[in-house]
Formats: structure tokens, C-alpha cells, sequence
């Protein structure tokens, strides 16, 4: 079997825009032949999926599955929302978030988990997803939240199809009351995350940084007013509650009645179910939130020009 040398893998890179690793592996299982190796890339899908790599994915699909006392919430990004339509993406996301589900793997793990009935990775998938529709996709994020006892309630806003859509979210909740009344206070409650956008669970869980910065700015804009020190500690106070009630779940008013705190909500299902309930974590993704878009691409329009 012929050396495979730096030049030739670099060759390979820039005629197919693949990986490194993958254009070595190319040549190694193609006896040092470009062509061959070409061609091996294409087949993987590793040729198409490098070319549109660069390209900006903020839409696509979040999915969320369940089963007993355990749920999974994953984002899978696309470049175009038509993409959001196409069923074989559809199952795709949907076999990411049961695999989430199962292993309790994050968004890197699970590329090099099995997917399901192909032979494949789920990155190989994955390429050969991007070579088949044409778009770049990554698996963004994932997670899983499971209680010894009680239940993870789920909840899709604006569902594309069951378990779909562009909002999934997640609340556990640690309890020994009935499980199905319990589920339906914790839909309720991730209903109510969907709309409320929280960011900690309670006080103490929010970020120290985010908290320090809150805190400096309440100061600088409470001494502005020229009152003495003691008024100013006390305004300062007054607006961290504020900034308490509307960043932290157990402290915001709950959006179904619009006059309770999320906690007190907790307080009284632990009267009405007959057992103690605990709010005890909830996840929230919102498809493409905290993705940085170019500002004035429209891909229809560059499509459109590409065409003539």
C-alpha cells in the first residue's frame, strides 16, 4: 500500500473541502487513489457536507420525547425553515431526541452514537442527510432531565408535527402524588416557561457574572439620581427583586392566571395532589436563539440570483 503523505491529504482537502481526518481515511481505504478517494467522500457524504459547513444554520427543528420519569429536548439546525417540512429531516431530529432519551448524551456524544437502522453514526447520518437535501445541519444542542420519583412533564409550542416544533421545554418535578395529575401541573408549568423565558430555577442558581453586572449597572443608575447612600441601597435592593421576578421561575408571576408566583403555584398543587411537590430543574430551547445571522441574507433571494 502506497505512503499517504501530508501533500496528498492536502490535495484531497482542496478539491473536496472535507475534513483532514476524513481525506486521510479516504486515501487509506482507497490505496492512495485521488479519484477513488473522491469518490469515497461522496458516497459518505463528507464531500457535500464540508462545502456547506460555512454556512449559517439558525432554523430547523427542537424535538422532545419522553418515557416514564425521564425527557429529552434536542435542537437540530437547518439553514432554510422549508427544511423544517421535509421528513426525512423530521425523523431525523425526532431519532436524535429519543436517542438523548436513551444515553443521556450531549450534542458531541452523540455523533458517534449508532443510528438506528442505517449501519451509520449519527454524524455519518448526518452528512448523508446534507449531501441528500442540500443544506448545511448540525446537531446544536441537547439535554435530559430525570427524577427518582414523580415526573418530567413536556411541552412543544407551536408544533409542526407530534413532539416538534420551534419551542421544547421541559419541567421536572420530584413528587409521590399521581403521576398523571402531576404531569398536568407540569405542563402547565412548561407552558408557562415557554412564554416566561426564564433563565435559573430559583435565586441562588442564577450566574454569579450575570448577577455582578445586574448588580453594577442598578448601581450606577440609582447613584445618577444624587440621593444619599442608604436611599440608594435601598432602590438597588428594590430592583434586584424586580430583575428576580422576572429572570427566575420560582420568583415570576405565573402567565396562566397572571397573579400567582410560579411558586406559590408549587405550594398549592402540594395541597391539592396530597403530597410535597418540588420544582426541582426545567430546560428550555427556542430554535436559533443566541445564533448570530448575517444581517440582509435572504437565501431565496441569493438562490433566485444564482438562477439568473
Amino acid at each position: 500500500m502506497p505512503e499517504i503523505t501530508a501533500n496528498m491529504v492536502k490535495d484531497l482537502r482542496e478539491k473536496t473541502g472535507a475534513g483532514m481526518m476524513d481525506c486521510k481515511k479516504a486515501l487509506a481505504e482507497t490505496g492512495g487513489e485521488m479519484e477513488a478517494a473522491i469518490d469515497w467522500l461522496r458516497k459518505k457524504g463528507l464531500s457535500a457536507a464540508a462545502k456547506k459547513a460555512g454556512r449559517v444554520a439558525a432554523e430547523g427543528l427542537v424535538a422532545v420525547a419522553s418515557s416514564g420519569r425521564r425527557a429529552a429536548v434536542v435542537e437540530v439546525n437547518a439553514e432554510t425553515d422549508f427544511v423544517a417540512r421535509n421528513e426525512k429531516f423530521q425523523t431525523f431530529v425526532l431519532h436524535i431526541a429519543k436517542l438523548t432519551l436513551d444515553s443521556g448524551a450531549d450534542a458531541e456524544a452523540l455523533k458517534s452514537l449508532p443510528y438506528p437502522g442505517s449501519g451509520r453514526s449519527v454524524q455519518e447520518e448526518l452528512a448523508n442527510l446534507i449531501a441528500t437535501i442540500g443544506e448545511n445541519m448540525n446537531i446544536r444542542r441537547a439535554a435530559r432531565l430525570e427524577v427518582q420519583q414523580g415526573a418530567v412533564a413536556t411541552y412543544v409550542h407551536n408544533a409542526l408535527a407530534p413532539g416538534l416544533g420551534k419551542i421544547g421545554v421541559l419541567v421536572a418535578l420530584e413528587s409521590s402524588a399521581d403521576v398523571a395529575r402531576l404531569g398536568e401541573t407540569g405542563k402547565q408549568l412548561a407552558m408557562h416557561v415557554a412564554a416566561a423565558r426564564p433563565e435559573a430555577l430559583s435565586i441562588e442558581d442564577v450566574d454569579a457574572k450575570a448577577l455582578e453586572r445586574e448588580k453594577n449597572i442598578l448601581v450606577e443608575q440609582a447613584r445618577s439620581s444624587g440621593k444619599p447612600d442608604a436611599v440608594v441601597e435601598k432602590m438597588v435592593e428594590g430592583r434586584l427583586r424586580k430583575y428576580y421576578e422576572e429572570v427566575v421561575l420560582l420568583e415570576q408571576i405565573y402567565v396562566i392566571d397572571g397573579e400567582s408566583r410560579v411558586k406559590q403555584v408549587v405550594e398549592k398543587a402540594t395541597k391539592e395532589l396530597g403530597a410535597p411537590v418540588k420544582l426541582a430543574g426545567f430546560v428550555r430551547f427556542q430554535l436559533g436563539e443566541g445564533v448570530e445571522k448575517p444581517q440582509g441574507c435572504d437565501f431565496a433571494a441569493e438562490v433566485a440570483k444564482m438562477a439568473g
